[in-house]
């Protein structure tokens, strides 16, 4: 995918190089099942339409904080995505992405020693399980530090005109 910033391309062959193998196929997770460091999954993330129109041209930007601390908010469980945009549902977009977790630590109480420092101790994904206790909903959730490791690959929700803005702006921006 296209993004406004500039990265190394080294570091984005290394973390993408598993798409471009013959027979790649998207691995879709469990929310229940614990994440294999390095490996490629589908995930999701809800907001509204401008952001997801800012996100599909510019990539993602880290939250300020949360409660993993910073980093971009995802979900392997497209249940827990549909719940946002928290305020306005009339607006809602789920985008379908592929996320390379790196090295992923598992946060699985409230007070974790790591809860918001996991990424100064060396990991690219903090991961809460589902039915873990930490998320009122119950449902998966994880924070990816560097937005680089996530690409927009579709639209899991949109109305039916925003459906259609969106798809053209992944093929003009998409990779």
């Amino acid at each position: 995918m296209a993004f406004a910033f500039q990265f190394s391309s080294n570091y984005t062959e290394d973390i993408w190089r598993e798409e471009n193998l013959p027979g790649f196929q998207e691995l879709v997770l469990r929310s229940t099942d614990q994440p294999e460091d390095g490996k490629i999954y589908v995930m999701y993330h809800g907001t509204t339409f401008n952001r997801a129109v800012g996100i599909i041209k510019a990539g993602f930007q880290q939250s300020e904080d949360g409660m993993l601390g910073r980093g971009v908010y995802v979900s392997r469980d497209v249940n827990k995505a549909m719940r946002y945009p928290l305020d306005d549902k009339s607006d809602q977009i789920v985008l379908k992405l592929r996320v390379n977790v790196g090295k992923v630590k598992k946060i699985e109480y409230q007070k974790h020693p790591m809860q918001k420092t996991w990424h100064k101790n060396g990991y690219d994904t903090a991961w809460v399980p589902a039915y873990c206790g930490m998320v009122t909903s119950g449902l998966e959730e994880d924070c990816v530090w560097d937005p680089k490791r996530i690409k927009v690959v579709g639209i899991a929700k949109a109305s039916p005109n925003h459906l259609q803005q969106l798809n053209y702006l992944l093929m003009m921006y998409g990779k």
